[in-house]
């Protein structure tokens, strides 16, 4: 996610780092005259409104019925069976524009794509049961079985080939890390197929390894090394990442399939250390002496605080209560425009607050993360906020996307938005 600009070894080649964030900020510190950033003086400072301490009061909205939010998740199941790979894969490194994601070959492509067709798989499987048994698209069931099944074939061929695309480019992490999320899925899908949930389980195991081999020194998780670039990465973890794998942990969890202890709490202790008081988090772990940065303050943690207040809630965190998910879930409401305004722009982290568009799906889809960990009589006050977020936002085409990433921008943007848009039905 935060993008490194660095002059290559050969030339002055741009490169522009990043997946879903970028992390090379404090590698390369923007200033406030900065010409890719707008002055910080210019920001308005907003008075924090919530109490973390009690219960807010949610939004008032233009409140979605139920039939609105499945004809937008159809719409977008229909755009990613459409949109899908002859080879079962969904997302490719075609669509390049004149500033593209530092992406060496064919790693990078190989990680994205895992990664992708990975969220593509959750999304399919988990909004199955929402649709409709008649509709226009009467096939649609089977189209969707369809493209599980092919899907899962290719994940399950690609995925132990998946390794770091160079010493300084570890985005195979996102890759092990969405993979245990569409792997858990499938293990459902063929509850009646023991044998296949056997293979599916030593699938999700051999993840865990993997995810060991390229933890930080420190615990948990970057996808750069730009120090050292050492067979262990010396990056410091960046908090986000963290969130990711560790929801994807529980996700395991959750079927029977426990991850190493050892690597489970050095994980939650590397994002912990990356806690501020109001329950935003830094961006990495470097940049804990600049905690006020931009990218540090809340509005440029509103795209990962969700994410990271969920997965320590998930893995027993009794910080986490219920009212800081739902503050966080109204200041995501109401604080919107600081997520939007970076969204689709082409060039990362040139938004105030240093967000970039490709925080926007993801900072959703946690946000449903950590809205179904509330108690179920209060889900239904959140619900109405991040639906109308995503139906407001649908294209034409029935897609989502945040950030123009390659090829991989539009089934990734579409599954996270149908994953959210799921835990807002009844």
């Amino acid at each position: 996610m935060l993008t490194r600009i660095s002059l290559s070894l050969r030339g002055a080649s741009l490169l522009i780092a990043g997946f879903a964030c970028a992390n090379a900020a404090a590698e390369n510190p923007v200033t406030e005259n900065s010409s890719q950033h707008p002055a910080q003086s210019t920001v308005p400072v907003e008075i924090d409104r919530f109490d973390l301490h009690h219960s807010p009061t949610p939004p008032e909205v233009d409140e979605p019925t139920d039939e609105q939010i499945v004809d937008a998740m159809v719409r977008g199941i229909e755009f990613l069976v459409a949109d899908q790979n002859a080879n079962g894969s969904f997302g490719s490194a075609t669509r390049t524009k004149g500033l593209n994601i530092y992406a060496p070959v064919p790693g990078a492509h190989h990680a994205f794509r895992t990664a992708t067709t990975s969220l593509a798989i959750a999304a399919l499987i988990k909004s199955f049961e929402r649709l409709p048994e008649e509709s226009s698209n009467s096939d649609l069931r089977a189209r969707v079985r369809m493209s599980v099944r092919r899907a899962e074939t290719w994940l399950i061929e690609n995925l132990p080939r998946l390794r770091r695309a160079g010493g300084d480019a570890l985005y195979n992490v996102w890759g092990h890390g969405y993979s245990i999320t569409g792997l858990t899925q499938l293990h459902g899908w063929h509850d009646s197929e023991p044998e296949k949930q056997s293979e599916i389980a030593e699938l999700i195991q051999t993840q865990f390894e993997m995810l060991q081999r390229y933890e930080s020194v420190d615990g948990g998780w970057g996808y750069y090394d730009f120090r050292y670039q050492a067979d262990q990465p010396t990056s410091s973890s960046t908090s986000f990442v963290n969130g990711a794998v560790l929801v994807a942990l529980a996700d395991a969890r959750a079927i029977g399939i426990d991850p190493p202890e050892r690597m489970l709490k050095r994980a939650l202790a590397a994002l912990r250390r990356q806690q501020k008081p109001d329950f935003s988090y830094l961006y990495s772990e470097d940049l804990q002496y600049r905690p006020m940065r931009e990218i540090n303050r809340p509005g440029g943690s509103l795209g990962r605080s969700q994410c990271c207040n969920a997965a320590l809630r998930l893995w027993g965190d009794e910080e986490i209560t219920d009212n800081v998910i739902k503050v966080w879930l109204c200041r995501l409401y109401l604080r919107n425009g600081w997520l939007d305004i970076g969204r689709k722009r082409p060039i990362p982290h040139e938004a105030w607050m240093q967000v970039a568009g490709y925080f926007y799906y993801f900072g959703h889809y946690y946000a449903a993360v950590g809205m179904d960990l509330l108690p179920a009589s209060e889900v239904p006050a959140y619900q109405p906020l991040l639906a109308r977020l995503m139906l407001d936002r649908q294209e034409a085409d029935g897609s989502w996307w945040d950030y123009p990433l390659y090829d991989y921008h539009q089934p990734y943007g579409t599954s996270f938005a149908i994953l959210t848009l799921q835990s807002c039905l009844d």
